[in-house]
Parts: structure tokens; C-alpha cells; sequence
């Protein structure tokens, strides 16, 4: 049982949804960014979504894009992304965190060293956007081995016939894109997410966490009453890209959990 699991279960005794925040890693620099990944879990986060700053995100809205050239800028790479998760777990051994990215610098980096790496950095589940189900043999199959669980999106256009093939190896939890289109873009509608996710629901005995488009506490009520959990990225990091300190970011993220779990 990875952290993932156990969250979830702990969750589910508690009759509670999952708080789920995405923080780029590095942006605006290493100590802010530490310092914030730091503090979600006394603002309510239940799982931490650890962005990995890439120079070709093509998933991404501007608020992300930005975060990431600016992590960049600043000396960020995949090495000090783990340094930073290591940090982490010096006062956290039970916040799961999600690496979420791209396949190019763990390629680059080479699969069975960045699975190990990651491993013990204290990694406990992986989201690369730009790796299909067809190329499972590349990354997934071989982190879930490692003992890392590996999360697959599912959007608006996965249609029936392809739903199954993308839940195939799939594990801790589904993430469910609420819009077609990239981060930031829209906002997420119960009404229309509804029903995706009791499909997916439907061939699944995972958790369907939703993301995309969510950016206020009432909107993070709503989305997890028809789901089990939110994710809220572009908002939080918005919010440090104004200038906001890491305290008042904080604030913010702590109304947005909060909203969760009322749900």
C-alpha cells in the first residue's frame, strides 16, 4: 500500500473527499517553493501535485507555463525537484506526493535510476501527461513495479471504447480532466462532470479525483460532492505569481480545502 492508498482509506473512514494541490516545483525559486510545499499540509492538503518544470509543457495554460520558465530560470531541474520532495519528508513521512510532468527529463535522466531516485526521495505516484497507454513498457509498468503508484487522466473525448484501455494500468488514483483544453482555461461544471465520473466510476473501483478549471472554494464544494476529491493548481499558483506571500498563499489554499471537505 503506497501513501496514495492509505490517504484514501484514511479519507474514506472519515467519510471525507481529497484535497488535492499542485504546486510547481521551484517557482518562484527553491526556498519559496519549499517553503510552500511545506506548509499545504496544515492548509488542509490531503495529496501534494508536484509540478515538474519542463520547457515544452504542452498540457498547460499560461499561469503554469509561466511558473515553470520561471523555475527554470532560477536553476530548477529534476534533481533538485527530488532534493526538494527529500526535504520535504524530513518533517512529512505520510503526505503522499505526485511528481507530475513530462517523459523527457526522466528519460533523459534514465527510467530505472529516476524510478529509483524518486523512490527515495519519498515519491509516491507519477502523472506523465505525454505518455499514452500504448507506452505503458516505458514508465508505467516499470514504476508500479518500483512500488510507485502511476495516474492516468482521463478527459471528455475518452470514450467508451477507450476508457478501458486507459484504466488498464492505472493505480492510486484516476484523474479525471474536467474541460477539453489545457489548465486554467475554463471553469469545471458539476453538472457536466457528473456523469463522466460515475462512468468512469462504473469501470473503476479507484478514486476519480477532478481537476482543471476549479479556482474557488464553492467551486471545490461542488466538484468533490460528485467526485472524491479536487484538484486546484493554476489558482494556488496565480496566487504566488501576484507576489502573494507564502502565508496568504496558504490562507488561500486552506479556504479551498476546506470547501472540499465540506463536500
Amino acid at each position: 500500500m503506497t501513501r496514495i492508498d492509505a490517504k484514501f482509506a484514511a479519507l474514506k473512514a472519515e467519510g471525507k473527499k481529497a484535497f488535492v494541490a499542485y504546486v510547481m516545483a521551484g517557482d518562484p525559486d527553491y526556498e519559496t517553493s519549499l517553503e510552500l510545499i511545506r506548509g499545504l499540509p496544515g492548509a488542509g492538503v490531503d495529496i501534494i501535485e508536484m509540478g515538474l518544470p519542463f520547457t515544452d509543457p504542452m498540457a498547460d495554460g499560461e499561469t503554469i507555463q509561466l511558473a515553470g520558465q520561471r523555475a527554470l530560470e532560477a536553476g530548477m531541474t529534476l534533481k533538485r525537484t527530488l532534493q526538494m520532495a527529500r526535504a520535504f519528508r524530513e518533517a512529512d513521512d505520510t503526505t503522499p506526493i505526485v511528481l507530475m510532468g513530462y517523459y523527457n527529463p526522466i528519460y533523459n535522466h534514465g527510467v530505472d535510476t529516476f524510478l529509483a531516485d524518486a523512490k527515495a526521495a519519498g515519491i509516491d505516484g507519477l502523472i506523465v501527461v505525454d505518455l499514452p497507454p500504448e507506452e505503458d513498457e516505458e514508465l508505467c509498468i516499470p514504476a508500479q513495479a518500483a512500488g510507485l503508484n502511476f495516474i492516468r487522466l482521463a478527459t471528455p473525448t475518452t470514450d467508451d471504447k477507450r476508457l478501458p484501455k486507459v484504466l488498464q494500468n492505472t493505480s492510486g488514483f484516476v484523474y479525471y480532466v474536467s474541460i477539453t483544453g489545457i489548465t486554467g482555461a475554463a471553469a469545471a461544471e458539476a453538472g457536466d462532470v457528473g456523469p463522466e465520473v460515475a462512468r468512469i466510476k462504473a469501470q473503476t473501483d479507484l478514486p476519480v479525483i477532478v481537476g482543471f478549471g476549479i479556482r474557488t472554494p464553492e467551486a471545490a464544494e461542488s466538484i468533490a460532492s460528485i467526485a472524491d476529491g479536487a484538484v486546484v493548481g493554476s489558482a494556488i499558483v496565480g496566487a504566488l505569481a501576484d507576489g502573494k506571500p507564502v502565508t496568504d498563499v496558504l490562507s488561500f489554499v486552506k479556504t479551498l480545502s476546506d470547501g472540499t471537505h465540506r463536500a
